[in-house]
């Protein structure tokens, strides 16, 4: 058994630790004001919006070395909706990879909202959670919990294409802000 500690009760947060319950792990639940309880998760999962990261990795960074670190981030512009905020050739990803080099960093959820997450399905697919980092081992883990809570995980790749999830998460949130799609849309893939 794994036990995940998610840092963040938004929508996310919570979405995220059904998974990891219906998928019979652990989960800790830790808030923004639950700065003196330690993280004790294999896995961590920062479920904050992108502006907050560097203030978690101050204040947490520490506990996070030797674990898998997952971001679920969309480093998007959101007074615009019309950039990301990271570099053309990076992510929020390989920012906190590097902020964090004795972590497993990967990409995950940053392409599904919290209600397909919840709710297991798009269009009556199950919901897809892309995946990207360089440690196939830690992707593997984390694949076997979004599995074992009924949804389907895709690697897609290292850590450089990070950025292409991201611009996707970005995408679609984008379409959302928009109303061309509902919050609770979103893209599966058919394999």
């Amino acid at each position: 058994m794994t036990t995940v500690s998610i840092l963040g009760k938004g929508n996310m947060g919570p979405a995220i630790a059904g998974i990891v319950k219906k998928s019979g792990n652990t989960v800790e639940l830790l808030g923004s004001s639950d700065t003196d309880k330690p993280v004790t998760g294999d896995i961590v999962v920062l479920a904050v919006p992108y502006p907050a990261i560097s203030a978690v990795l101050a204040q947490r960074g520490g506990q996070f070395a030797g674990r898998i670190v997952v971001d679920v981030t969309n480093p998007l512009d959101f007074a615009t909706f019309d950039s990301l905020t990271v570099p053309a050739d990076s992510s929020a990803t390989a920012e906190i990879q590097a902020a964090l080099p004795d972590s497993r960093v990967i990409k995950g959820f940053s392409t599904t909202f919290a209600a397909t997450l919840a709710e297991g399905t798009i269009a009556g697919q199950p919901t897809t959670v892309l995946l990207a980092g360089d440690d196939a081992d830690a992707k593997s883990q984390l694949a076997d919990i979004i599995k074992g809570g009924g949804l389907k995980a895709v690697d897609a790749g290292s850590l450089r294409r990070a950025r292409e999830v991201e611009a996707l998460g970005f995408l679609q949130i984008t379409l959302a802000a928009g109303e061309k799609i509902s919050w609770a849309g979103g893209f599966a893939l058919q394999s």
